[in-house]
């Protein structure tokens, strides 16, 4: 009967220790991998992730695991993308489709992060300074230099192109985005952008963050 036992136990463990190993090997994403399934990404985001306004297809380089993991997992179930009056949205969610797996989602942020950080130029008239004082209610969760606090599901700002700052804040003020059930930390952040008034607000909130490109270092529990 303790024979039985001793290996029924061994067996429970070899299972736990390969489930161990499987759940590992998932986790880490494969860059050589991902530079092909990034092709995919190249027309809109460029082949380092620098974005283009004319696709309004935001800058990904620098941008941090968990939140480029986020999104991703976000377009894939229909949180993000699926509103009629998002047409970027509606544009990325098949292309987020095509990754077959969250191994794929893996390959793909491991090759993100590969590229260089962008410096952006401002396209948009906004008065930095006043920015700076509206900001002051972002910080709780974005950080003083708007570097990111992963445990407050806040992204990094600094290092986003201001066009793509206001087109967001707008989606969240009208309700395009941060409204969807399962979004919890978009529904969070909605309250947050309709504190702004104006859109001359948002464009002197993007100055700001775009003032303090460089002197971000950002949280992250990774």
């Amino acid at each position: 009967m303790w024979v039985s036992i001793l290996h029924h136990n061994r067996y429970v463990i070899l299972i736990l220790a390969l489930f161990v190993i499987v759940s590992n090997s998932m986790a880490e994403g494969n860059p050589e991998r991902g530079k092909q399934l990034f092709a995919t990404c190249v027309a809109c985001h460029g082949e380092k992730g620098a974005g283009n306004i004319q696709f309004k297809a935001p800058s990904i380089a620098g941008q941090e695991s968990w939140y480029l993991r986020t999104q991703l997992m976000n377009f894939r179930k229909g949180v993000r993308g699926t509103s009629p009056l998002d047409t970027s949205g509606l544009t990325m969610r098949p292309m987020a489709l095509t990754l077959p797996d969250e191994q794929a989602v893996e390959d793909v942020i491991a090759y993100i992060k590969t590229f260089p950080i962008v410096a952006h130029q401002p396209t948009l008239k906004g008065d930095a300074q006043h920015g700076k004082a509206l900001f002051a209610v972002c910080q709780t969760c974005h950080g003083p230099n708007a570097q990111g606090n992963e445990s407050l599901h806040a992204p990094k700002l600094s290092g986003l192109p201001d066009w793509y700052i206001v087109q967001q804040l707008k989606k969240f003020k009208a309700g395009i985005r941060g409204t969807h059930p399962q979004d919890q930390w978009g529904q969070t952040m909605r309250p947050m952008a309709l504190t702004l008034q104006t859109e001359q607000d948002m464009k002197d909130v993007a100055a700001y963050i775009l003032s303090l490109s460089g002197q971000a270092e950002t949280i992250s529990t990774e």
